[in-house]
């Protein structure tokens, strides 16, 4: 009896057989009329992010780079966090003293689930979606119950279709989407908060980038 093909070649082959037929010229022509480029003023672009951010319940705090490693020991004062899982790659002078940091990668899928909270920086953010974009698989974004994220002015767009550009560089990366802290609701409708994540979001907007 032949073998029977392995059902994720099989969907793949598929797909490149169809990719391979297609069209490359009539996929160009294909209209496209949704908002692309952006039609808002920069301080309505803040205000329309901030304000999504509002309506997820996320807890904003503002700063500029020379005030941010003080704003963020603030925020982690406020939740009474004396430790955080740090990303990999946030800048170690951006971490306030008096706190016990652990980088990411050091971690183990236990600590990341009994951490106080993690902090990370982001790729871009969208002000039409407030959705905040992360490089890289982000255990830390779905485990610890508050995860901090530090935005900067100049990373934030208006519009989807601006921010995918900016992530070209990144389109083979796996990419994290965060808009605002974990929450689901029953057949009721009854919200329940940290299901499938933090029960808690943090933002520092960073002015002063643009």
């Amino acid at each position: 009896m032949p073998e029977l093909p392995n059902a994720r070649e099989a969907i793949l082959d598929r797909i490149r057989k169809a990719n391979a037929a297609a069209n490359a010229t009539e996929y160009q022509t294909i209209e496209r009329n949704y908002q692309q480029p952006s039609s808002l003023d920069r301080e309505t672009i803040l205000s329309t992010f901030l304000e999504h951010l509002h309506e997820y319940d996320a807890h904003i705090s503002e700063a500029r780079p020379d005030t941010l490693a003080a704003t963020i020991a603030k925020v982690l004062k406020s939740s009474n966090q004396k430790s955080a899982i740090a990303a990999d790659d946030f800048p170690e002078q951006n971490l306030p003293a008096g706190f016990s940091w652990q980088r990411e990668s050091e971690c183990t899928t236990d600590q990341l689930n009994t951490a106080a909270g993690a902090i990370s920086g982001c790729e871009v953010a969208i002000a039409h979606t407030g959705t905040i974009i992360l490089r890289g698989t982000r255990k830390m974004t779905l485990l610890p119950d508050r995860f901090l994220c530090i935005v900067y002015e100049n990373q934030i767009v208006e519009t989807v279709p601006e921010a995918i550009a900016r992530l070209e560089q990144y389109k083979t990366e796996p990419l994290t989407f965060v808009s605002g802290p974990s929450a689901t609701a029953d057949i009721e409708m009854t919200r329940i908060r940290g299901v499938h994540g933090p029960r808690f979001l943090d933002v520092i907007l960073v002015r002063g980038t643009a």
